[in-house]
């Protein structure tokens, strides 16, 4: 019941509470991210949905402009603290978080939840084997069980295996464990960037 029904329920009120504290960060973080270097505020990238279906996932643009696209050997998103490509404001909204605030939109409009897999791009869907494309049943999060337990620590393929984990324990506790979890490794600032392989936390911890 809450899967089918009430989870949504739930993103799109918090969605709507959290819209107007949105606004005040939009406010802050809007003009700075322009004045740098007169780019867009805004970063729009296609990503994979339920079911597979793409949508436009919305960021605070944290990169230059026309940054070269870089990956790593899994083929995932590279991330550095020393990335060249990051502007000096996105280096604090990435370490922060606050480049991900926009999402708050993607939910309103369905794409998203607050809590789930993060989205790949359209052209992993090519990469999944096995099971891996269970990942698209829910609807992707802003935040989820990586994120708050591992953030980029893990490689991608552990990741979907993660992900799938959650969704086959997906449960309002698991996503109230989830939520708080991922509040204290923000604020501590936790895992932001890739320093290690370690993958040895107590998942059954996590879906009591």
């Amino acid at each position: 019941m809450y899967k089918k029904y009430f989870k949504r329920i739930c993103d799109l009120i918090l969605a709507l509470v959290a819209l107007p504290f949105w606004f005040i960060i939009l406010v802050i973080i809007g003009p700075i991210i322009y004045f740098q270097d007169k780019g867009p505020i805004f970063y729009n990238a296609p990503r994979l949905g339920k079911d597979g279906k793409i949508f436009k996932m919305y960021k605070f643009r944290s990169m230059k402009v026309n940054a070269p696209d870089l990956r790593n050997e899994d083929g995932s998103t590279f991330n550095s603290e020393d990335d060249p490509r990051l502007t000096k404001i996105g280096k604090f909204i990435r370490k922060t978080s606050l480049d991900e605030t926009p999402q708050l939109i993607n939910i309103i409009k369905g794409d998203m939840s607050i809590i789930g897999p993060r989205p790949d791009l359209p052209e992993h869907r090519e990469l999944y084997e096995g099971n891996e494309e269970r990942k698209l049943e829910v609807r992707p999060g802003v935040s989820g069980y990586n994120q708050a337990y591992y953030r980029n620590t893990v490689p991608w393929k552990e990741r979907i295996q993660n992900d799938i984990y959650y969704i086959d324990h997906l449960t309002a506790r698991m996503d109230i464990k989830v939520f708080f979890k991922t509040a204290v490794s923000v604020l501590k600032r936790e895992d932001v960037y890739i320093t290690t392989n370690d993958s040895n936390k107590d998942k059954s911890s996590v879906g009591a």
